[in-house]
């Protein structure tokens, strides 16, 4: 993929993502707001959106050896764990329902809630504000938050179910919200929100700090060079 001075991956994955579109999507010529795809199509540009920003195209902060290792895996493994691999899975734990999957959105962090990341190399337990607060305090300890123990515990034994059934050996990070380990969560998120819109945020949310656009401003670019004349 490097192999040509002047290749971008991105710019060719965005080139064939707004070619695809062109030609299969159903709209008005220059009509962006008319744009539609067929709905067993229509998360294809949400994965094609993931995949652009995942280790397997973006080479920074890993070195040639990762880079490479990262690509041999994603080639070797079958479509399901390569699905994952590029858009990871995310599961929500609360006291107000079961566990159940989330968005992968910097809006599905909650102050209450605890989220259970898979992106196939890593498995992410994140806590919410809230919920860190309750286990350091020794919540989880008292009879009378039996409840909160439970909920405490679910992504553990699930993050551990992940992991026994997999190889390699995913890494298992454990963190709270704010915390320097919250990043490996972060940089998966779509970063629905940052520092550009945080007077948005509601309370107990949180914010990316990133230049990159969001899967909201990747489509609506999409939807006007697919339609273009």
């Amino acid at each position: 993929m490097e192999t040509e001075e002047s290749f971008d991956a991105t710019r060719w994955l965005d080139r064939l993502l707004i070619r695809l579109c062109s030609k299969f999507g159903d709209y008005r010529k220059d009509d962006p707001s008319s744009f539609t795809l067929n709905p067993s199509f229509s998360l294809f540009p949400q994965f094609m959106f993931n995949l652009r920003r995942s280790q397997f195209v973006q080479v920074f902060n890993n070195s040639p050896d990762e880079t490479a290792y990262f690509r041999m895996l994603l080639n070797r493994e079958n479509i399901s764990n390569a699905a994952v691999m590029i858009q990871p899975s995310l599961i929500s734990y609360s006291f107000n329902s079961l566990p159940a999957p989330a968005l992968l959105d910097v809006a599905s962090i909650s102050a209450d809630r605890i989220l259970l990341l898979d992106s196939y190399f890593s498995v992410v337990i994140f806590h919410g504000m809230t919920i860190a607060q309750w286990r350091n305090l020794g919540y989880q300890n008292q009879p009378e938050h039996q409840a909160f123990a439970q909920v405490l515990q679910a992504p553990h034994d699930d993050a551990q179910i992940i992991i026994r059934d997999r190889f390699p050996v995913p890494r298992l990070v454990v963190c709270d919200q704010h915390g320097s380990q919250a990043r490996f969560l972060l940089a998966k998120l779509n970063p629905s929100a940052t520092y550009n819109n945080a007077h948005e945020m509601t309370a107990g949310s949180d914010v990316i700090f990133t230049d990159d656009v969001s899967l909201q401003v990747f489509f609506e670019h999409l939807q006007r060079l697919a339609v273009q004349s």
